[in-house]
């Protein structure tokens, strides 16, 4: 501004007069002058006059601040009241003065300003000289240099300024300058930094001058201060100029200088600032440290928000490649040898942090095929730094997924072309890739064993092309030896290349080589762990620190299998010395044996048994752990773990998991999501107590019990696997505030395979049971969210996870992972309905918004169809309002909202999925489409008593479901096509099939079903009988049983019967005795008339009964049966039918007639059975027959009762009444009513039948061998021993009474040992009384009887030695079948029954009567006796050589006999 004094000389004295004071000078102007019309502009000429005669032009352009005008002190001066006036007004003022000075000086006004302009920069920017090497200006230094930016603007538009020249005196003191300064002159278009770099003529300077003024920049922008915001601009603004600079290929800027100079010097700079950041990380930098910030802000750079603007072209993707190659060939002073031995130290999470985050960055332009191949040509055209391009490998495998494969396929082709050429160095970059990509763990690259093995272990390889490949490959591998790891040369040895027999000396040299090596590194190939994970390069563990590790693997494998592991066995056998040495010793540690054995103690005695455990060493251990009982605290001293070493490893998984929370703001960035969750799965091995994942599970699959599932001593990996599901939940639903899942990434699924690794999947599967089965109604709502979408990447991984072995109350079989969780989720009560409804709910929302842009096959992939139906089958439950048809409008799509379902409101979620157009859709699917019979299982499994719906509502639902929604629908959609009768044949069949079920399932014997023994909903049995009655009321010829068809419950019968294993086996019987128990009981509970049928109309008028019969004789008979009767429930049954037959009949007593003769020829044991339970039978019999039809019982029932007094007669001091016919009927009647008598002696009554026909006693004495087998089958359940016993001698001592007394009237008996089914009339009936295996067990009965045998009668019968040969040889077989077993008696039955039920001693005792009869026999015996020898092959050489001895005697014999010839 103006001096002062200037307005003292403006009126002051000629030289030498007396200079007058300011006052007085005023006094003589007290009179106010008026203006005149040119007052005013007189006055402002004058001002600047004054103004110019008195300039200070160093300080003039600083002192323009611009609007307000008031330092100029123009204001009063001028007519503008404006600011903006008053601008123009200070420039145009600057302007003239300039202008007016530059002509008095002589030069040119651009020239002058541009200096000055400088000038007054350098003045501005010296004003903060006190803070060194500043960058930014401050407050009052911006305002400065607003107003003289606004100056230079004013100048440049009226061509008075000059760029160059201002430039050129920047640069002369360009120490001084600031670099916002620059940067502002750039931004507002003084000057561009193009133009700047141009003018100066000293460039190297002019780069080191940016390099420092950028770093320095850098560390500010890290610094806390209010300016951050716009160093952040700066910088990001350098940056992107540079870029354009260095990279951009046809500027069309000006150029003063040489083409190529200006890039360079952008180019230097940026590489100059990437050199500091690399040395830096070489260096190790702290955290908070000036460098660090420094390098973290230069790094963030490397961002879309920096290159947005200029992203179209094509100078962000050069500068990326550039600096990636930069980064692989910074300082390349590491040989081949030094990474072979160092890479392990380069993984992922190993890696600095600054160096991953700078390569995804890197990776976000490029494609995954531009690195790929970018790194391919790096390395075949430069010297590599070995460090940073396997750090690039690691991370280009993490942070890519689409990477992986072609990594595999870039190895394949080095390989090809390392044979091919013999190429050392492609060889050596396959190894060291491969390597380093295995070290990331199998979800991202197989592991090194695997590859070698895939790659070399075939004649598929490149090596086996030729000898000189082989020689190539092992000339390589011996030269890697000296350098690698044991764990490689572990792998070339256990998993070596395939070699022809005539090369087999290349593999067993490299061999001897490497196992030397290992001894002197002091690692033995016999002395491995059992689980080492041979594709980890961590160090090799001794034997003694990875035996417990082993110990603790096995335990696990054992527990989930039951079988001792494979790993186990072969040790025991293959590396003996650390089988014996190290894993047992860590496995027999002495403790305190728990009092129900635990699975380590289960695992031990499974060993023993075995014979893998030395006696001396167990007796040894038993005797340490009875001493441990007395001092427990003595215990296992190294078995226990120091909290600290636990906890310290879990809180860094903690941290690692609170950092993939916290990255969660933006779930689609998957670099960083896919570096954070490569953290945790590094941390999780330390948790675990494992120092790297043991890769695949051994097991093939994994056993678990639902209804118990439990992780005995697992507490760590209990906390291990709860903080990984927490953190999964919690991440879900974070990621879902921000983004639907189709567009989060692939986070889930990548976190999903880390909890799958490290040997944790079968615990994360089992604490899922847990709390899915046992705890799901205290989940909350953010828990069954996470936890289903689990489901759902568990599901989308199932070819890579093992089957898991469930156990009840499943059925015992192998499932995928989404069968699983189908079997977790049951809908039995209200609340287990409600968790399967969320769950289903959450998962298929999830997976339908998820993969709602990929193929179908994913989702049949993650959802089982089993948990599709049950949500259909819940949603027709629990809303009516989904039973009706959808209307167009509710088919609308609804997006994934998770923050709308932990408000509960579920129902309102499920109906809006439930109406979804793509869920409706997938309904379309067959496998997805909810049938009938999916529908009876799922509600068989309601439990009434705590059922949701009230039993009018179930009512209800039920009718509507089977009336009017399965019933009309059509077969290919699951329906029954509107027949009644397909409609009850799938609810008894889906019936049986449940209550099998349920029967393994160890339910509670407290019956809700009516079948018994199974816990399920009794109001579908309701509906069965219902819709049974519907049919038997309905028209007669469809459904009565001269249909050609027959009843539909006697064809599902004999359909499920067909498909059951045949044969006499414990498991095949009681499989068939189980089923035949149910299918009476369903029999019993529909209308007595199914088992009889209705009468035909013609004559004659009987009931088809064919069908029941066929049961009873094929099935009933041998499994429901007494001992030659049925059950008193289903004779009753039986009668209860016929009465009702006899009902519809024209002819009720002919009807009878002919029905109750039709079983004595087809189903003989009915007669039998009324005969059995005719006291409780007859009451009724007589009460309904009179009633119904006035008048006596039928001829054939009264027949029955005849027999009854007959047998009744036997036992009464009366004389007999005569026997009706058929003689085994009266037969009949007579055993029961001598076996409910309990005599021990029948001998004085059997006087009583010494009138009777001979054939009535033979059938006596066919019932008394039935029940002698019977005593011996099926002894009373309440019984004591003792009266067991008593039983079975009773029923021995009656047997050899009627024996007795058969032969003592010399009846033949032995026919009833020779009954075949061919035989007509009695033979046949017999058979068809009995049980097949009491028919079988016959030898038994036979030899059972010895002691009462007539030796001398039996003798001259010439059947008698056929009969008791072919008793002997059967005998003889049952017992080699095991059949025998059946009828053995136990030790504490008394002396003389156990002589009697052992077989071994009953086979004895019958040779030894064979040998001493065989002599005596006559020569009729040994008719067909070769035949009967040569069916039974070498079954007693004793016998046999005595039979065929004592043959060809009496043959001898007749040789010389003289002929009869009169």
């Amino acid at each position: 501004m103006a001096d002062p004094r200037g307005l003292d000389s403006v009126s002051g004295p000629a030289p030498g007069a007396r200079r007058r004071a300011w006052a007085e000078l005023l006094a003589g102007r007290v009179t106010r002058q008026k203006p005149g019309p040119g007052t005013r502009q007189k006055v402002q000429d004058s001002a600047v006059r004054l103004l110019r005669s008195h300039l200070d032009w160093s300080g003039l352009l600083l002192e323009v601040e611009g609007p307000p005008c008031k330092k100029l002190c123009l204001g009063p001066l001028i007519d503008h009241d404006g600011p903006e006036a008053c601008s123009d007004l200070s420039t145009s003022f600057i302007g003239s003065a300039l202008r007016d000075h530059a002509s008095q000086l002589g030069v040119p006004v651009a020239v002058l300003s541009s200096q000055m302009a400088a000038s007054s920069i350098v003045r501005m920017c010296a004003a903060g000289a006190e803070h060194a090497h500043r960058v930014l200006l401050d407050t009052e230094q911006r305002k400065k240099l607003s107003s003289l930016i606004e100056i230079a603007q004013y100048l440049l538009a009226h061509s008075m300024f000059s760029r160059l020249f201002f430039c050129q005196e920047l640069w002369k003191v360009q120490n001084s300058l600031s670099l916002e300064a620059l940067w502002r002159l750039h931004v507002h278009n003084v000057v561009s930094l193009w133009e700047l770099l141009e003018s100066c003529a000293d460039l190297q300077a002019v780069v080191s001058w940016l390099f420092r003024n950028l770093r320095l920049l850098c560390e500010q922008v890290e610094a806390p201060c209010q300016h951050t915001d716009i160093a952040r601009a700066m910088l990001s603004d350098f940056v992107r100029i540079f870029v354009l600079m260095g990279f951009q290929k046809n500027s069309d800027l000006r150029r003063n200088v040489e083409p190529e100079q200006m890039p360079q010097v952008a180019r230097d700079v940026l590489e100059r600032m990437l050199l500091f950041a690399l040395e830096a990380l070489a260096a190790g930098l702290q955290e908070e440290s000036p460098a660090h910030k420094a390098v973290s802000c230069w790094f963030s750079t490397f961002s879309g928000q920096t290159f947005g603007s200029i992203i179209s072209t094509d100078a962000p993707k050069r500068f990326f490649s550039h600096t990636l190659t930069q980064i692989l060939t910074h300082k390349p002073v590491l040989r081949v040898s030094d990474a072979v031995q160092m890479q392990r130290e380069w993984s992922f999470a190993k890696t600095p942090p600054l160096l991953t985050s700078l390569f995804r960055k890197l990776f976000v332009i490029l494609s995954p095929e531009e690195l790929v191949g970018h790194l391919q040509e790096v390395l075949e055209t430069h010297e590599v730094n070995w460090q940073h391009v396997l750090s690039c490998v690691s991370t280009l495998v993490i942070c890519l997924p689409e990477a992986q494969q072609l990594v595999h396929d870039w190895v394949a082709r080095l390989l090809a072309r390392a044979f091919e050429s013999c190429d050392l160095d492609s060889m050596v970059t396959a190894f060291l890739v491969v390597r380093q990509a295995a070290l990331e763990g199998p979800s991202v690259f197989p592991s090194y064993a695997d590859w070698f093995q895939a790659s070399f272990g075939s004649a598929r390889g490149s090596h086996g092309c030729s000898k000189k490949a082989l020689v190539f490959l092992f000339k390589f591998l011996s030269d890697l030896v000296p350098f690698e790891g044991a764990r490689y040369m572990q792998v070339h040895i256990l998993h070596p290349p395939l070699v022809p027999n005539k090369y087999r000396s290349l593999l067993t040299d490299y061999v001897t080589l490497a196992k030397t090596r290992l001894a002197d590194l002091k690692v033995s190939i016999e002395n491995m762990g059992l689980y080492e994970d041979l594709s980890s390069a961590r160090d090799v563990t001794e034997p003694h620190s990875q035996a417990p590790q082993d110990v603790e693997k096995a335990i696990l494998l054992f527990e989930h299998t039951g079988k001792i592991p494979v790993a186990v066995m072969e040790a025991s056998i293959f590396r003996r010395p650390y089988y014996l040495s190290h894993f047992l010793p860590a496995l027999l540690t002495p403790r305190v044996l728990p009092r129900v054995p635990d699975s380590r103690a289960a695992f031990i005695e499974s060993l023993k048994r075995a014979d893998k455990i030395p006696s001396s060493l167990y007796s040894t251990y038993r005797h340490a752990c009875s001493t441990a009982e007395k001092n427990p605290e003595n215990t296992a001293p190294g078995m226990k773990v120091e909290p600290n070493c636990v906890d310290e490893p879990l809180k860094l998984l903690m941290i690692a998991l609170g950092g993939l929370r916290a990255a969660m703001t933006d779930p689609a960035q998957y670099d960083v999501l896919s570096a954070q969750i490569a953290v945790i799965s590094e941390r999780l091995g330390p948790a675990l107590g494992v120092s790297e994942d043991d890769g695949s599970c051994e097991a093939s699959k994994i056993q678990l019990s639902v209804l118990a599932p439990e992780l005995e001593q697992q507490e760590q990996k209990v906390r291990v696997v709860d903080l990984l599901l927490t953190s999964f939940c919690q991440n879900l639903m974070a990621a879902s505030s921000f983004a639907p899942p189709d567009r989060q990434g692939p986070w889930a699924a990548r976190f999903t395979m880390t909890m799958c690794g490290h040997a944790l999947l079968p615990a994360v599967l089992t604490r899922l049971c847990q709390l899915l089965h046992h705890q799901g109604p205290s989940l909350s709502a953010s828990h069954v969210l996470g936890l289903a979408a689990l489901a759902v990447h568990l599901g989308e991984s199932r070819s890579v996870l093992p089957e898991v072995h469930v156990g009840p109350p499943a059925p015992a079989r192998d499932l995928s992972i989404p069968e699983f969780f189908n079997s977790l989720l049951t809908c039995r009560t209200a609340e287990s309905s409600c968790l399967c409804l969320k769950f289903c709910t959450a998962a298929i929302s999830y997976s339908l918004c998820k993969f709602s842009s990929q193929s179908r096959d994913i989702l049949y992939c993650c959802l089982s169809p089993g948990l599709i139906k049950k949500f259909q089958f819940l949603v027709f439950r629990l809303f009516s309002e989904a039973r009706d048809p959808l209307s167009q409008e509710d088919t609308a799509g609804l997006a994934w909202k998770p923050s709308g379902l932990p408000s509960m409101d579920w129902q309102r979620a499920a109906l809006c999925l439930w109406r979804q157009r793509t869920f409706q859709e997938l309904l379309k699917e067959k496998q997805f489409h909810l049938t009938y019979r999916d529908w009876l299982q799922l509600e068989l499994e309601i439990q009434p008593e705590v059922d949701s719906l009230s039993d009018t509502e179930r009512r209800d639902f039920h009718q509507w479901a089977i009336h009017e929604h399965f019933l009309p629908q059509p077969a290919a959609a699951g329906g029954c096509d509107g027949d009644l009768e397909t409609a009850c044949t799938v609810l008894v069949d889906v019936l049986l099939d449940f209550c099998q079920s349920s029967r393994s399932h160890n339910h509670s014997e407290n019956s809700d079903l009516v079948l018994g023994g199974c816990t399920g909903n009794r109001d579908i049995f309701s509906r069965l009988q219902e819709m049974a009655a519907d049919l038997e009321q309905g028209p007669a010829a469809p459904y009565s049983h001269s249909s050609s068809r027959g009843h539909f419950l006697f064809r599902v019968f004999r359909r499920r019967l067909q498909a059951l294993a045949s044969g006499w086996d414990v498991a095949a019987r009681l499989r068939r005795q189980q089923e035949l128990l149910m299918y009476k009981r369903v029999l019993l509970s529909l209308p007595p008339l199914v088992l009889v049928g209705s009468p035909q109309v013609e004559q004659p008028a009987a009931p088809g009964c064919d069908e029941f019969f066929h049961l009873v004789n094929s099935e009933l008979r041998n499994f429901c049966s007494q001992g030659g009767a049925l059950s008193h429930d289903i004779t009753v049954h039986f009668f209860r039918g016929l009465l009702n037959a006899c009902s519809q009949s024209r002819d009720p007593s002919l009807t009878a007639n002919l029905t109750l003769t039709a079983c004595q020829t087809e189903c003989p044991i009915v007669l039998t059975s009324a005969l059995l339970w005719w006291p409780r039978l007859e009451p009724e019999l007589h009460c309904r027959w009179r009633r119904c039809f006035q008048g006596p019982l039928p001829p054939e029932l009264q027949r029955l009762q005849e027999a009854q007094q007959f047998a009744q007669s036997f036992l009464s001091p009366d004389t007999a009444a005569p026997a009706p016919g058929p003689a085994w009927v009266s037969a009949a009647a007579l055993h029961f009513v001598i076996q409910q008598a309990g005599k021990e002696s029948v001998e004085s009554a059997l006087e009583k039948l010494d009138c009777q026909r001979e054939e009535l006693l033979v059938c006596l004495f066919f019932f008394s061998l039935m029940g002698l087998l019977s005593s011996h089958l099926t002894p009373h359940i309440r019984q004591t021993s003792s009266a067991k016993a008593g039983d079975s001698l009773k029923a021995l001592h009656v047997c050899g009474e009627i024996l007795g007394f058969l032969q003592k009237r010399k009846i033949s008996w032995l026919v009833l040992f020779q009954l075949t089914e061919t035989d007509a009339g009695l033979g046949r009936v017999l058979l068809r009384l009995a049980p097949e295996e009491h028919i079988r067990l016959l030898p038994f009965a036979f030899y059972s009887l010895l002691s009462y045998f007539d030796k001398d009668a039996l003798i001259r019968e010439n059947a008698f030695l056929h009969v008791a040969v072919d008793m002997y040889m059967k005998l003889t077989c049952l017992f080699v079948a095991g059949e025998t077993s059946a009828v053995s008696t136990p030790a504490n039955r008394s002396q003389e029954l156990q002589s009697q039920g052992d077989p071994v001693g009953l086979i004895r005792k019958a040779r030894l009567f064979l040998l001493q009869s065989i002599p005596q026999c006559p020569k009729k015996s040994f008719s067909n006796m070769e035949e009967l020898l040569a069916t039974s092959g070498d079954w007693d050489p004793e016998v046999s050589t005595a039979l065929l001895s004592r043959q060809q005697a009496v043959s001898d014999t007749d040789l010389y006999q003289e002929p009869h010839l009169f």
